[in-house]
């Protein structure tokens, strides 16, 4: 007999401009029925209709929360613990980008944040980043569109959401340029710059990690296999562990100066060596293609 724990919920937040309507629509793409901009006093109404539903389409369903409603509160976690008290499991996603971007993003669209009133931009943003604080803190997820094209996010939740069981961990090892800054959703943050930077080989420094010259050269430094095999074994041997907590997805970044070379390698063969050891892994690079 189906329990409301087997109803796949989704519930998407995150600030004015960060881009939840196309996190919304790659859901729609792995086949979630999206609800938009419902107000926060519906979502256990909302799971119970998607239960109700059977195995039908509502069964997998995003709930997308927007401050625009007349109808937010800043009680997010309190509508979390109401579904999780109805016997529903949801996941919530925090979508998330440096204030500097999203001015960027509405300055070229000549929109005014929703929260700005007769304020700058900037004091709009504040504003939404201290009524959501609660529901950044209660994200089982939070991606950071701010170098990710609307292609590129569009992915990350199709890998995120689609295929696999989503009860199980899903890894993603991130590889980042550390002069770009640190990311912000990650969980673990692996510094690959004590290994010899390809940069200075003149004959590897217009390639990537992603090329068999600069991988072959990065994994024979010496120290590199062990240090991918010591973290890959770490994350392999806690994941279980992680998945009875209820954490399904965990981001391991990686970093070296710019984001190109040898972290590019790192993450290629760390995110191998953890789909070997039966986990759910993917690789992705934000600041490859910034030099």
């Amino acid at each position: 007999m189906a329990s409301r724990s087997d109803t796949s919920l989704v519930v998407v937040t995150g600030v004015s401009g960060g881009g939840r309507s196309t996190v919304a629509r790659a859901l729609e793409n792995v086949g979630f029925y999206v609800v938009d901009n419902l107000p926060q006093a519906l979502m256990v109404d909302m799971a119970e209709l998607a239960f109700a539903a059977g195995a039908g389409a509502t069964r997998q369903t995003a709930m997308v929360l927007d401050v625009r409603s007349r109808a937010f509160s800043t009680d997010l976690t309190g509508a979390i613990q109401a579904l999780r008290d109805k016997g529903f499991h949801p996941r919530v996603v925090f979508v998330d980008a440096d204030d500097e971007v999203l001015i960027r993003r509405f300055e070229s669209v000549r929109r005014s944040h929703p929260l700005q009133g007769d304020g700058r931009l900037a004091d709009g943003i504040a504003a939404e980043r201290k009524l959501l604080e609660d529901a950044r803190d209660e994200a089982d997820v939070i991606i950071d569109t701010s170098h990710l094209n609307v292609n590129q996010l569009r992915r990350r939740v199709e890998e995120l959401f689609g295929g696999e069981d989503a009860r199980r961990l899903r890894v993603t090892v991130l590889s980042f340029g550390f002069k770009y800054g640190l990311p912000p959703d990650a969980d673990f943050v692996l510094d690959a710059r004590f290994l010899p930077n390809p940069y200075w080989v003149p004959e590897l420094r217009e390639f990537t990690g992603r090329d068999e010259a600069v991988s072959s050269y990065v994994l024979g430094q010496d120290g590199a296999i062990d240090f991918v095999a010591s973290y890959a074994g770490l994350i392999a041997a806690t994941a279980s562990g992680f998945e009875r907590e209820g954490k399904r997805y965990l981001t391991v970044a990686i970093g070296c100066t710019g984001g190109k070379h040898r972290s590019v390698a790192i993450t290629e063969e760390m995110a191998a060596r953890l789909r070997d050891a039966r986990l759910s892994a993917n690789a992705q690079h934000r600041d490859l293609g910034r030099e």
